[in-house]
C-alpha cells in the first residue's frame, strides 16, 4: 500500500499508488466507464454496485446510500464531521488495516468524499473477488451445508479474534470461492476490544439473516442441528485456536 490523497475544490480522493499512480475522479463516474463499455451492474449493497475494468483490474464501484427511514430524507449524503471520518476514508482505512493484518476482504483501491456545505457523497473503489457467489446465493441454491457451515463460522472467527466488528453481518456480506470464504463490505466496521458481548450479538446478526433467508424452512430445531451447531463449532474452534 502506497497512500496517496489527492484534493480538489470539490473534496478529496485517497488512493492506492501501487496499483494506479493517479486516480481521479472520473473512476468514480459509472458513466464514464459505461461509454468505454468498462462496466456492468451487479446486486450488491443499496442501490446496487458497478463492476468496473480499470487500469487497476476489475472493480468494484459503490456509491454510498443510506438506509431507513432517514433515507427519504436525506438520500445520499452524510453530515460532514472531517474529512477522516467520512464513511469512505473510514473504509478505506480499515481495509488497509485488514489487509495488514492477512484477512480475507477486498483489497481496497480508492475512496472519495465530495462536500457541499454541511453534507458529503462518498464513493469506494475495491478490486473485485472473482469467481464467488455470496453465502445468500450459496444458500438458495441448497449449497449451504454443515461443511459451509462450519467454515462460515472460522471466517467469522478470524475477524472477531483481532476485534474486527462488522456492522451489517449478513449472508449477502460472507463471498464463496471454490478455496476461500471472505468478508465484504466494511462501511461503518471498526476494530474494538474484544468482548463476548459485540461477538455474540454479531452472530445473531447473522443468524436472523439466515432465517430470513428462509434457512430454517423445516423448522429452527433441524437448522440449530444441520447449520447453526456446525458453524459455531467452527466459530469457537477458531476463535480460541
Amino acid at each position: 500500500m502506497h497512500e496517496q490523497l489527492r484534493q480538489d475544490t470539490e473534496g478529496a480522493i485517497l488512493f492506492d499508488a501501487s496499483l494506479s499512480p493517479q486516480v481521479d475522479g472520473y473512476w468514480f463516474d459509472p458513466e464514464y466507464w459505461r461509454g468505454r463499455a468498462a462496466l456492468r451492474t451487479q446486486a450488491g449493497g443499496r442501490g446496487g454496485v458497478a463492476v468496473i475494468d480499470t487500469p487497476a483490474g476489475e472493480c468494484v464501484l459503490r456509491h454510498y446510500h443510506r438506509g431507513g427511514m432517514v433515507a427519504a430524507l436525506m438520500g445520499d449524503r452524510y453530515l460532514w464531521t472531517g474529512a477522516d471520518r467520512t464513511r469512505s476514508f473510514a473504509e478505506f482505512r480499515l481495509l488497509q488495516a485488514l489487509a495488514k493484518l492477512e484477512l480475507p476482504a477486498p483489497q481496497v483501491v480508492a475512496a472519495r468524499y465530495q462536500r457541499a456545505g454541511l453534507h458529503y457523497r462518498a464513493d469506494l473503489i475495491t478490486r473485485r473477488i472473482p469467481e464467488t457467489q455470496t453465502l445468500a446465493e450459496s444458500l438458495a441454491g441448497g449449497r449451504l451445508d454443515a461443511e459451509l457451515a462450519q467454515e462460515v463460522g472460522a471466517l467469522v472467527a478470524r475477524f472477531h479474534r483481532v476485534g474486527v466488528w462488522h456492522a451489517d453481518l449478513n449472508a449477502h456480506n460472507i463471498l464463496v470461492a471454490s478455496s476461500a470464504l471472505y468478508l465484504i463490505d466494511f462501511d461503518r466496521g471498526r476494530i474494538r476490544s474484544p468482548g463476548q458481548g459485540w461477538r455474540m450479538a454479531n452472530l445473531q446478526r447473522l443468524r436472523r439473516s439466515l432465517f430470513k433467508l428462509g434457512a430454517a424452512a423445516e423448522g429452527e430445531a433441524a437448522f440449530d442441528q444441520t447449520i447453526w451447531a456446525p458453524l459455531m463449532y467452527g466459530y469457537e474452534r477458531t476463535l480460541s485456536a
